[in-house]
């Protein structure tokens, strides 16, 4: 059970709170005016993992909803990558 804490406790005893936090796993949920704010405890290597695997989730499918729009609005009858090896090609053959 995560013991209650004031913020002027805890801002008092920060450094010994977030001690006991990391060395011990002790939970606390910080109050203002007897009012629950937030929670203080250990950050584990799950949570932050489902973290990056959620914003790695929500990049790819901006990606694919970007890529959607591309396509409903391409014009050419050439393909990206088909332009792109002509533009590659005329590069190198002004170098020459």
């Amino acid at each position: 059970m995560a013991k209650k804490i004031g913020v002027r406790e805890l801002k008092n005893n920060a450094s010994k709170i977030v001690r006991a936090v990391r060395e011990e796993g002790a939970e606390y949920v910080v109050t203002l005016h007897g009012e629950p704010v937030a929670v203080l405890r250990p950050l584990t290597e799950e949570p932050a993992q489902q973290e990056l695997d959620a914003e790695i989730a929500a990049e790819i499918a901006e990606m694919k909803q970007l890529a959607k729009e591309i396509a409903a609005g391409w014009k050419s009858e050439k393909s990206g990558l088909e332009i792109l090896e002509e533009d590659r090609q005329a590069s190198f053959e002004r170098l020459l």
